[in-house]
């Protein structure tokens, strides 16, 4: 199976293991929670899917690399404890509780979250002296004396023999009580996670023309060479932030991810190609809808690497402007909420006429109001951080709107308010801007994607361009999102009548097999 089919089937595992009956008991008792082992090539993105899962469904999560572990960081350190027996005294061992045990406790704590997931990487190298406990854990999620709590889902993750040879195969007992998946590498559910997560254009565009690039593991006179999903994500990550500091981006930086000579070559060349056509092409033009003859007839007669360059850079360009937008949407519409509450905490504060408030008296009480607000929104964030489940877009928002409610803070410090009413007011006028100014840009995207679906269609007519195009649209979470709920009449079109066209495809393809 592939990453995404096994994301589903552990995200599934989850749900079931996690069902109660209604005395509030979990259906499926402790020592029936098949484990998942997770087992596939390095870098696919095994991590990144339990990651999603816990996130998706709102629960804790604690992850651990066991080649890390030594017997006595899993198990706990031993102690003598002084006991007495029928009238005998006897000194025996006890053992303190094992790190992940610990770590398990420590996040529900943090986060308040009874629920969550136990993710052991690496669990097929573990250290010979510790091999032996891993069936008792596996079987009844303890380590050493010392048990998992009840609502945490173990799932491991392994790679196979020939790309570790660190790695033990586990014998068919152990095997019989685990739930195995086996994942290959296959490139489109990864294309899908790419589009949806925001890789880099070039590094997409490029393995939509070589697919074969996308993972490979070679033994060359020269040693081993290979490529994974990681290196291609990475690689992703380090090229956008070369691009913001301006240094060049050239075939010393590729092989650091890419540890492949040919693949490291080509994909740099390649590179250089895409960086030529976003200047030329001049995207933003495109965008606004200015693009000249010249631009529409290049791109009509261009081959075929030059097109999907060119529409990997119109997509990305529009996709990374509509998540802006998101972004600072879902930002304004928290401050909204957390205003609503610091206008009823202002009005609260303001008992008695405005007049018999001093201008120093509404600086400080709404000073403090601001302060306790900015405290709550804080330590909300960092319990969230605390039980894993605050991703970088959430910590992102919050941050924004405490900065926000910062600048209103030195605001009311430096104004001349004369009531916290008049504060007040100051602050619902700033948020108006904000929401005026949110609405011009939503009107310019709304342009910039007309533009862009005109371009396409008058360049590449509805072929496979424009396939694309919707395709990425519909593919990509923030892109889906903002067209369901603003619209766009040429993406609704387009994706009405692809569809229209699939279904008339798989009548065809039923007929022939009737005929037959």
């Amino acid at each position: 199976m592939n990453i995404q089919e096994a994301k589903v089937q552990i995200e599934r595992a989850v749900k079931i293991y996690l069902t109660k009956d209604k005395n509030g008991n979990y259906r499926i008792p402790v020592r029936q929670q098949r484990p998942v082992y997770l087992l596939g090539s390095p870098g696919i993105g095994k991590t990144a899917i339990v990651e999603q899962i816990a996130e998706e469904m709102n629960i804790a999560l604690v992850s651990y690399s066991m080649t890390h572990h030594t017997r006595q960081s899993a198990l706990g350190l031993p102690f003598i404890v002084h006991k007495e027996f029928d009238g005998h005294a006897f000194d025996i061992s006890e053992y303190t509780m094992s790190e992940i045990v610990a770590s398990v406790y420590e996040t529900m704590e943090a986060s308040g979250k009874r629920e969550g997931i136990l993710f052991l990487d690496e669990i097929n190298c573990v250290s010979e002296t510790l091999a032996p406990s891993m069936l008792q854990f596996l079987q009844y999620k303890t380590f050493g004396r010392h048990r998992i709590p009840d609502g945490w889902v173990i799932v491991t993750a392994g790679n196979p023999p020939q790309y570790n040879r660190s790695v033990r195969e586990f014998d068919v007992v152990t095997l019989d009580r685990l739930k195995l998946l086996e994942v290959d590498a296959a490139y489109e559910p990864w294309r899908a996670y790419g589009i949806n997560k925001g890789l880099h254009g070039a590094v997409l565009s490029y393995l939509d023309i070589r697919k074969s690039d996308f993972y490979t593991i070679e033994n060359t006179p020269e040693g081993r060479a290979y490529v994974t999903a990681r290196g291609w994500e990475d690689l992703s990550e380090a090229l956008y932030l070369y691009e913001e500091n301006d240094f060049p981006v050239d075939e010393t930086l590729v092989e650091q991810y890419l540890h492949h000579r040919r693949i490291s070559r080509e994909f740099s060349t390649y590179y250089d190609l895409y960086s030529k056509y976003r200047k030329e092409y001049s995207i933003e033009q495109i965008l606004a809808g200015k693009a000249g003859k010249d631009v529409l007839r290049r791109a009509g007669r261009a081959g075929f690497d030059e097109r999907l360059s060119l529409m990997s850079l119109l997509f990305t360009a529009e996709r990374e402007k509509i998540s802006a937008f998101l972004r600072e949407e879902e930002k304004l519409q928290d401050l909204m909420y957390v205003l609503r509450d610091v206008k009823r905490s202002f009005k609260k504060a303001a008992v008695g006429s405005k007049e018999s408030l001093s201008s120093a008296l509404v600086k400080k009480n709404g000073n403090e109001i601001l302060e306790e607000k900015i405290r709550t929104l804080a330590g909300a964030m960092e319990q969230k951080a605390g039980g894993n489940v605050l991703d970088a877009a959430e910590r992102d928002r919050t941050e924004g709107v405490i900065r926000t409610l910062e600048g209103y803070r030195k605001g009311l410090r430096s104004g001349e308010a004369g009531s916290l009413d008049d504060a007040f007011d100051v602050i619902a006028e700033d948020f108006k801007k904000k929401t005026e100014a949110l609405k011009v840009w939503q009107t310019q995207i709304g342009q910039e994607l007309e533009h862009l679906f005109s371009f396409t269609e008058d360049a590449f007519g509805e072929g496979n361009e424009m396939l694309l195009l919707v395709t990425d649209l519909t593919t990509n979470y923030d892109c889906a999102r903002y067209l369901n709920g603003k619209g766009c009449k040429p993406y609704f079109k387009y994706s009405r009548k692809f569809r229209v066209s699939e279904r008339e495809q798989e009548i065809d393809k039923q007929m022939e097999r009737l005929e037959l």
